[in-house]
């Protein structure tokens, strides 16, 4: 089976990925693929990001990769924290000190409506292409559950009692923002003959 890079040292991102394109390709992190520096995410929006970092390792390797980006999206927030939503509290990239402060600064807020977006770049073949996924929910008060990542346990999508870290994993890649974009990835792969 044909290998594609993911390029991504988030083992959570990596694990929810491998399971959605197990049969088409084997995905492999940037460990595994022998980049271990930190590729820099400099860019102003989410797609500028992926793009960034697909085009460092295709560059480097030249073989066929994806990287993406992903930001929370709060409405009251005037789209904060974006494409900032990993360094939202500082370049320490911690998750509990990100919540806390998206949480702090919506206190009193009555909108909490906020959207998870994911951008994906794709080098295939040399050719760049670009998927995206979206999920409307909102921001609860106090986080919830332990399954997840990132701002998961204070993420409610629209139609749910449940956060993103109550929800399984299964159940959750079906819905959520990078499951969508997958899988439009992946779609786009099976018309490439994959």
């Amino acid at each position: 089976m044909e290998t594609l890079i993911f390029a991504t040292n988030n083992e959570h991102k990596l694990h929810e990925v491998k399971k959605m394109l197990s049969g088409l390709y084997t995905v492999i992190g940037l460990e595994e693929a022998g980049i271990f520096e930190d590729i820099p995410e400099n860019e102003n929006t989410l797609n500028g990001n992926a793009r960034a970092k697909a085009l460092y390792v295709h560059s480097k390797l030249k073989t066929n990769v994806f990287a993406d980006d992903t930001g929370l999206e709060i409405l009251a927030l005037n789209g904060e924290p974006g494409v900032y939503s990993a360094r939202y509290a500082g370049v320490q990239k911690n998750s509990s000190d990100n919540m806390h402060l998206v949480l702090e600064k919506l206190k009193n807020i009555k909108n909490r409506n906020a959207q998870f977006r994911t951008a994906i770049c794709l080098y295939l073949n040399d050719t760049e292409y670009f998927f995206e996924g979206i999920v409307k929910g909102s921001i609860i008060e106090n986080p919830r559950g332990k399954e997840g990542f990132g701002y998961d346990p204070i993420f409610k999508p629209e139609g749910y009692h449940l956060t993103f870290a109550e929800i399984p994993l299964d159940e959750k890649n079906k819905i959520s923002h990078r499951g969508q974009a997958i899988e439009n990835l992946i779609s786009f792969l099976k018309s490439q003959g994959k």
